[in-house]
């Protein structure tokens, strides 16, 4: 009886905060009712499918079994790559040829660093040209490769759990912010360190730089600095993918650290050691953040119990 009195005060007494809930909540549930139908159109949605389908989960062996039985699906596959390879390469071309109306400018920011396109010289016939068309093509590649990351994401999504190809999609941005990130650190910290190294740090000697190298040599490292700089996210993708585990990432951070050190000793275009700790710097800072990556796609293609 006692017990029965206290949940009746105890209804009695927080009967007001539930009505006022019930009022504050009430527009919610109108706007949800209202949305419904709408809502209900987005979840049959292709794209939404396509985002919250989940994979069949079958051993390896199993899966190329069935691709030796049914060479089809095979087939069915390279036709799929080679459909994504020839978007790509037409977003490339479009890319490109869109460069071209500010690639004499870019030429022009690219000289900056050596004092403007004065203090550089051609010495043949057709080197303005092909500084031109190098220069629009890296432009073109970079502007393509949020796309090019975008058709890679299409062809491996349908392998991976939903929640990490939902990860995989958002953080395509994420790798555009990471390689301009890395272009910007080899024309802002890179250049200013390692371009008066070269010209004036073996013998006196007065340097009288080819457009056609300087270009070239700029353009590239810019480039590849900039493909390292989305490593992250390469680890990210080979985890959600179960190709790479973070515990064993984790585990070899020295090994990784003496190869970061060579290779940062190859892409580096003087043999200083400052100019190295420069370009190992943000590499293994890059390398520590791909675990933490690996970690979060570990869990993330974590089925659900």
């Amino acid at each position: 009886m006692i017990p029965r009195l206290f949940r009746v005060l105890r209804w009695i007494l927080f009967a007001p905060f539930r009505l006022l809930a019930w009022l504050l909540l009430l527009p919610f549930r109108f706007l949800g009712w209202l949305f419904q139908p709408v809502v209900q159109r987005f979840r049959n949605n292709p794209v939404y499918l396509f985002l919250t389908e989940v994979p069949d989960d079958r051993p390896a062996l199993d899966a190329i079994g069935d691709a030796f039985q049914n060479p089809e699906g095979i087939l069915e596959q390279l036709d799929d790559v080679r459909k994504h390879l020839l978007r790509a390469l037409l977003v490339v071309i479009l890319s490109v040829v869109a460069s071209f109306s500010f690639t004499e400018s870019l030429i022009a920011f690219l000289a900056v660093p050596v004092g403007g396109l004065q203090n550089l010289q051609v010495i043949q016939v057709t080197e303005g040209v092909s500084i031109y068309m190098r220069v629009a093509v890296v432009a073109g590649l970079a502007l393509a490769s949020p796309y090019i990351a975008f058709e890679i994401w299409l062809f491996i999504a349908p392998g991976l759990m939903p929640r990490s190809r939902q990860i995989g999609l958002a953080s395509i941005p994420l790798a555009f912010f990471f390689f301009v990130s890395g272009m910007a650190f080899t024309y802002y910290y890179m250049f200013p360190v390692a371009l008066p190294f070269l010209q004036e740090g073996f013998i006196s000697l007065q340097s009288n730089w080819t457009a056609d190298s300087y270009i070239g040599f700029t353009s590239g490292l810019l480039f590849w600095i900039g493909l390292a700089f989305e490593f992250p996210l390469v680890i990210f993708a080979l985890s959600a993918m179960g190709i790479i585990k973070p515990q064993m990432l984790l585990q070899q951070w020295r090994l990784a650290v003496v190869l970061i050190a060579v290779i940062a000793a190859a892409i580096t275009p003087t043999v200083d050691v400052g100019t190295m700790a420069l370009t190992m710097a943000p590499m293994t800072g890059l390398y520590f953040l791909s675990i933490l990556f690996s970690f979060i796609a570990q869990l993330a293609n974590r089925p659900k119990n």
